[in-house]
């Protein structure tokens, strides 16, 4: 399929072939029919592209602080390899969009292949094919005006604006900025019969405003605007202002102030700043402040959003997804027309040039649509990328990824080493344009849509498995009955009977499996191991972990596991390492957390060896303490490792320092180490005895903390 694409690295736009969407739980795949332009929203990432990287820098601040902080805690190879990553890459525009259903996940309820559907949100892009959860979807009538249906998500935010201002019949509503918001702003208005008066700085926007939605039109630099619209409401001012502008003056707040009557209420849904005065308007008019979130309540949850669980209707009456079924049906009813809006319609392989005429301001501009050649077959295909390949008789290794988001990108693909024996052959993500980025940036030979297309291929025999966690043990089962070598990501499993499962196929496999537990790769890792030989240690590693919000999806206990299954696994591995023995009984004991997520904990191992361990993994520390901090204790001598660093050795009374200018967790080493093995048919670097009971440890950790009991480790 096709898809419209930027650089953000220089701003250049393309119409890419890229493939399908892949469609997620919960999820419908739309052909789309007609997708919007977002001038203002659109118009902002796309201008910020085509800066050099001072002007992008200081657009958005927020993610050039987070620049330096990886820098200073990572190092510039990984700084330079995540920034990269971000300007390499191809990413997606837009976010509303018409089509026809095509396929249906099998967890959806309430839609159909055929139906005409409108879509919201970053899914919603301008491409041929979309992938949108369902509470980002609502169903059309079979008859509709599929353009003025495309403005579906600008006519959500503006109905959650006009939610948000609380207007009575018959009250006056002043709004401030009449762009694409601000006109179905006022069509909605006028539509439930609020007496509704438009200002803008544009006057063209302003006349066509008055000629379709407003009751009073003001250009805002007009003299005596504010005594007119004092004489228009009969000397009482404004009920509720909304602000629908955008821009960087203060003047649209102020102003609304100045309009809003005594004890009125100005509504912000455009980017302004809120930097009022509160001298004379705001403080002795005892105004009301209020912001408007993007479509409405749900936007950003991704409970709601991904698991398209709804809230209920008698405590929350207006979702994002029935503020843009009110929208619509305001539309095929007849009672707002919307049509006028739209003043230009651009071919998919001409919308390039529609963000050049906005950009240039070349002619005048309202409403941007995209038409698409929906009548055109869906093609599910692989997209092969110009490589230069090897010859296919000096190819060893053949190797595809599943997954291959940032940490894949900063991690795994850049330490592959590039020789003559190893190809890269295939990339499949759930983003076309993602699988394309990757696939175009490392040089593998194609990228797809479908996961069969890398386990199956005969030029594929060792796969990378770097998805969400829920999806790793179905994948690594799958790759391993076709005899793939497998990386994946930690956790390997989210449940003890995927374990035991893949486990089983482990067995009866002459493949590998290895798990990314990178920490035992490094370079200090080795050094401890040298100075300690044998006997019995005692080993402490705390981790300064920090807070991950309750609705990351890493939370989730079926995504991500939670933290002690999906983070954990690291540290018990590594302690395992070190002593080379392997855990026979586990305590733990948690903070006490209003969310529940237990966090913030201790947990003690004892090991067959004799050995003991300790790991204490806070989430309630200061994010400025370094991360992690390992401590061994045996035979008379001592060891300190802080965030793999600085190693401090201590032995015979004396004190040994070793230094790294970065950060060196061992992923470098990890990965070459597998691909290594599997080249000169070498031993597995993990045992399958340590990788089935690192797992299980992690789920014994969760049952110690609802029994308040150390549990046994069972072995293989």
């Amino acid at each position: 399929m096709k898809q419209l694409v930027q650089k953000l690295k220089n701003g250049q736009m393309e119409v890419l072939d890229i493939p399908v969407p892949l469609m997620q739980k919960g999820s419908l795949l739309v052909k789309v029919h007609y997708s919007l332009i977002s001038a203002g929203t659109e118009g902002s990432t796309v201008k910020t592209a085509r800066k050099g990287l001072v002007g992008k820098a200081k657009e958005r601040p927020q993610q050039a602080k987070q620049v330096f902080d990886t820098l200073k805690s990572q190092g510039a190879v990984q700084t330079y390899r995540a920034v990269m990553k971000k300007l390499d890459a191809y990413s997606p525009l837009g976010y509303s969009c018409v089509g026809e259903v095509i396929d249906v996940a099998s967890d959806v309820r309430g839609f159909a292949v055929g139906d005409k559907v409108a879509c919201a949100g970053l899914s919603a892009s301008h491409a041929e094919v979309v992938s949108v959860p369902i509470n980002l979807c609502v169903k059309l009538p079979s008859r509709v005006d599929m353009k003025q249906s495309a403005y579906n998500t600008l006519g959500a935010i503006a109905m959650q604006g006009v939610r948000q201002a609380d207007l009575r019949l018959g009250e006056t509503c002043a709004v401030i900025g009449l762009g694409l918001i601000g006109q179905l702003t006022a069509l909605l208005l006028q539509a439930s019969g609020v007496r509704t008066i438009g200002i803008d700085i544009d006057q063209s926007m302003v006349d066509m405003a008055e000629k379709h939605c407003l009751d009073l039109a003001c250009q805002r630099n007009s003299e005596g605007i504010a005594d007119q619209i004092h004489y228009y409401t009969g000397g009482v001012g404004c009920d509720v202002v909304i602000i629908t502008a955008a821009s960087a003056s203060l003047d649209p707040i102020n102003f609304a102030g100045t309009i809003a009557r005594k004890k009125g209420k100005v509504v912000v849904v455009g980017a302004v700043p809120t930097g009022f005065d509160r001298e004379p308007h705001y403080y002795k008019k005892e105004l009301s402040l209020k912001m408007s979130c993007s479509y409405g309540p749900g936007r950003y949850d991704p409970i709601y959003e991904e698991k398209g669980i709804d809230y209920p209707i008698a405590y929350v009456r207006w979702t994002e997804k029935r503020n843009m079924e009110a929208f619509q049906h305001l539309i095929a009813s007849g009672k707002i027309d919307v049509s006028y809006l739209t003043t230009h319609i651009f071919k998919l392989e001409d919308a390039p040039s529609a963000y050049d005429l906005m950009m240039e301001k070349s002619e005048p501009f309202v409403g941007i649509l995209v038409e698409y050649d929906f009548l055109k077959e869906v093609q599910y295909k692989k997209i092969a990328i110009e490589s230069s390949k090897r010859p296919r008789n000096e190819i060893t290794l053949g190797i595809g990824f599943i997954g291959a988001g940032s940490y894949a990108q900063s991690n795994l693909l850049p330490n592959i080493p590039k020789n003559g024996k190893i190809s890269l052959e295939g990339v499949m993500t759930n983003s076309g344009t993602s699988a394309r980025s990757v696939a175009e940036r490392y040089g593998f030979d194609f990228c797809t849509d479908s996961e069969k297309d890398i386990i199956n291929s005969n030029s594929i025999n060792t796969v990378f498995v770097a998805t969400r966690h829920d999806s790793h043990a179905e994948l690594v089962g799958k790759a391993l009955q076709e005899g793939k070598h497998v990386f994946v990501e930690k956790p390997l499993c989210l449940t003890i009977d995927e374990l035991i499962n893949i486990i089983g196929i482990l067995k009866e496999s002459e493949a590998q499996l290895m798990v990314g537990y990178n920490r035992r790769f490094s370079p200090f890792a080795e050094k401890i191991k040298k100075m300690f030989n044998s006997g019995p240690m005692a080993m402490t590693y705390r981790v300064n972990a920090g807070k991950i919000s309750s609705d990351s999806w890493i939370q989730d206990l079926e995504t991500g596991g939670g933290r002690i299954v999906g983070e954990i696994c690291h540290f018990v591995d590594f302690l395992t390492y070190i002593n080379e023995s392997l855990p026979v009984s586990v305590y733990a004991i948690a903070v006490p957390d209003p969310e529940s997520l237990n966090d913030t904990l201790n947990i003690s191992l004892k090991y067959q060896n004799g050995s003991i361990g300790s790991i204490a993994y806070c989430s309630n520390g200061d994010k400025s303490l370094p991360k992690e901090r390992f401590e061994v204790f045996a035979n008379g001598c001592t060891a300190i490792l802080d965030d793999f660093k600085h190693l401090t050795l201590y032995s015979k009374g004396k004190k040994k320092k070793i230094n790294k200018i970065s950060q060196d967790k061992g992923q470098k080493n990890e990965v070459q180490s597998f691909l290594g093995s599997l080249l000169q048919l070498g031993k597995t670097c993990i045992t399958i005895e340590e990788l089935y009971t690192t797992s299980l440890t992690t789920f014994k950790i969760v049952e110690s903390l609802k029994s308040g009991e150390a549990l046994s480790i069972d072995r293989l």
